[in-house]
């Protein structure tokens, strides 16, 4: 666990906060004020992912941007699965605690599920949902298929199997400070301009014994045991969120989840959902393209609001 007021240099400089009630300690940056942004980072990355994003924002927005469990500044307690099931536990646990209403979402790789599997339980807290590289999970019946199919064809997912198959996930996982470098290039960035000691430090010392690699093992082993459960809306659920406002942006040079199998289904979800694509920006889109983003977000949250009461967009 990275110590609470670590900045990496200035880099990530906003002042920690920690709730208990997920039962362990769960770090979020919450800075701004004015309607709610809650950023949820994936795979092995954590909420310095969004440190431009929260600077952009956080002029006439609430950004709030937990670390989910066994990531980040969070705890890694050693008596939990960390299945999917389990972060979207802790996060509603962190929504109702901070009691976050008009949230709109921006989600990146598993933090699509997990964000996702929020809008299932608690869709009057959801206002907008914005995926960047980020799948949208919401019952749809091609799920499993679509999943299967961008695993077989995914750099990273095949890993998974490989090294579960043969015994060495938990190993290799297990020294994440050492190669923190080569699994975030697997999974994909495109500007190796970004990489400087004190990015790599940022991301690697989340990870410094193989307990506190727990959460990264345990996401991984879920998807080679498939053990994640994702959460399924009710059809009136699934029906109410299809008009809420969306945004899908994709940097299409992703290696771990194709925009050709993640686009369709984030449209299945949200029918008059907006998709921006991006050529030559990767899966760590928000590193590779973060002004390019950031203003994309923007001028979504500009241009939408949701009259909550009646379940419709409304262009602004």
């Amino acid at each position: 666990m990275i110590a609470a007021d670590e900045t990496f240099q200035g880099s990530y400089p906003f002042a920690p906060h920690h709730s208990s009630a997920p039962g362990f300690r769960m770090h979020y940056a919450d800075e701004g004020a004015g309607p709610v942004v809650l950023c949820l980072h994936g795979e092995p990355t954590w909420g310095y992912l969004f440190r431009d994003l929260i600077r952009r924002l956080s002029t006439d927005h609430r950004v709030v941007v937990p670390d989910h469990m066994g990531f980040g500044k969070s705890e890694t307690p050693t008596t939990r699965s960390y299945r999917l099931g389990d972060h979207v536990d802790n996060l509603e646990a962190l929504v109702l605690d901070l009691d976050l209403t008009d949230i709109t979402l921006v989600m990146h790789d598993f933090g699509g599920p997990v964000g996702m599997g929020l809008a299932a339980r608690h869709p009057d807290r959801i206002a907008r949902v914005v995926a960047v590289n980020a799948p949208t999970p919401f019952g749809q019946e091609d799920l499993g298929a679509v999943l299967a199919a961008n695993a077989a064809e995914s750099p990273w997912f095949r890993w998974i199997a490989r090294a579960h198959g043969d015994g060495t996930l938990e190993h290799v996982l297990g020294a994440l400070d050492f190669t923190i470098l080569s699994t975030l290039a697997l999974n994909g960035f495109e500007d190796t301009r970004i990489i400087s000691p004190t990015w790599i430090e940022a991301y690697g010392s989340a990870f410094r014994t193989p307990e506190e690699c727990l959460g990264a093992i345990g996401w991984a082993r879920g998807f080679a045991t498939g053990a994640h459960t994702f959460e399924t809306p009710t059809a009136e659920v699934r029906a109410g969120l299809a008009d809420t406002p969306a945004l899908a942006v994709w940097g299409t040079a992703d290696r771990t989840l194709a925009a050709g199998h993640f686009l369709p289904l984030f449209r299945a979800a949200f029918p008059r959902g907006l998709i921006t694509e991006l050529p030559g920006v990767g899966h760590y889109s928000l590193e590779d393209a973060p002004e390019t983003i950031a203003a994309l977000i923007r001028q979504f949250l500009a241009g939408t609001t949701t009259d909550v009461l009646r379940g419709r967009s409304v262009a602004a």
